[in-house]
């Protein structure tokens, strides 16, 4: 089995799928299991159901994730690309921690726009031991979520954003201290955006067209007005008053060319520093961009018990 080298060292997925590792754990994936033209096993990326059930036995088998399920049209992310992130977020702390990866539920990380699947909290916690909340403006989804946690016995705090133009603001508490935030925001502009995306997305992989969003997603989750750059600049505009809560605020930029007006925006901003951070999943490139209002030395502090 090739490995994929350009995931990170630390992911499990490195290697891609073991099929038979996986219809061991969840024997209900093996109806969806096809051969590609090279004879390689794999399953209809295209298919809701068969995405779904391969997130299952991908939970089981490397999280000991024993239930997990999303209502029907919510977004299933790809398992993969979302364990990149985290991994790349325990690098960024460790730079702040001696270099030694911060692990245990002493470290706190705030995961804006959680979703219905809850998937950054329960990698994180299985691979780092960190203790997580998760926000959602979406009660439909932290219902599911909380689904997930009760079904797993798992500590995951969750908090409902009843304001859509806000992230931060209502939902970090006075008392509230994190790590990191991290977040998937909402990237097209419009539905009508979000649906030309996925045509693109297909037609680029050769595949016939589809008029389902890839992987599902609510509106949410997928769009919303003025698109990635107007939500993360929002995101940015908030932390300020956050500064001191927070050691690392951190989001997925889907689009490079974002990149340069969201750090002009954090130079206005007038944060310590700021991190690009690439990440190579296969044929895509992503990347996240962090930017922290504490400086290297108290940063440090935080590591070594006399922050959080």
């Amino acid at each position: 089995m090739a490995i994929k080298t350009l995931l990170h060292p630390r992911n499990q997925h490195r290697e891609g799928y073991d099929f038979d590792r996986l219809v061991a754990q969840v024997p209900g994936l093996d109806a969806y299991v096809i051969s590609n033209p090279a004879g390689a096993e794999t399953i209809d990326f295209k298919n809701p159901d068969a995405v779904r059930m391969l997130n299952c036995a991908l939970l089981k088998t490397h999280y000991e994730i024993g239930f997990w399920d999303i209502p029907a049209n919510y977004l299933c992310p790809p398992i993969p690309g979302r364990a990149d992130y985290v991994h790349y977020l325990a690098d960024l702390l460790a730079r702040d921690n001696a270099k030694g990866i911060p692990k245990g539920d002493a470290i706190k990380a705030l995961d804006i726009g959680t979703g219905a699947s809850l998937v950054y909290p329960l990698i994180g916690q299985r691979e780092y031991g960190w203790h997580f909340t998760g926000a959602d403006i979406d009660p439909g989804a932290l219902k599911s979520a909380q689904q997930i946690c009760d079904n797993n016995k798992l500590k995951i705090d969750l908090r409902r954003q009843n304001t859509p133009e806000d992230t931060f603001r209502g939902v970090i508490e006075p008392q509230d201290l994190f790590h990191v935030t991290l977040c998937n925001p909402p990237f097209h502009a419009s539905v009508d955006q979000a649906n030309k995306g996925t045509q693109r997305k297909w037609k680029n992989l050769g595949k016939d067209p589809s008029s389902k969003l890839n992987f599902g997603g609510q509106n949410a989750e997928l769009w919303c007005p003025g698109g990635e750059i107007k939500f993360i600049a929002n995101m940015i505009e908030q932390s300020r008053a956050f500064a001191d809560q927070c050691v690392w605020f951190t989001s997925l930029v889907s689009k490079k060319d974002n990149l340069f007006p969201l750090q002009r925006i954090l130079r206005k901003a007038k944060v310590a520093d700021v991190e690009i951070v690439e990440m190579a999943q296969g044929q895509k490139v992503s990347r996240f961009v962090a930017w922290t209002y504490v400086k290297k030395k108290q940063r440090q502090a935080f590591f070594e018990g006399t922050g959080i």
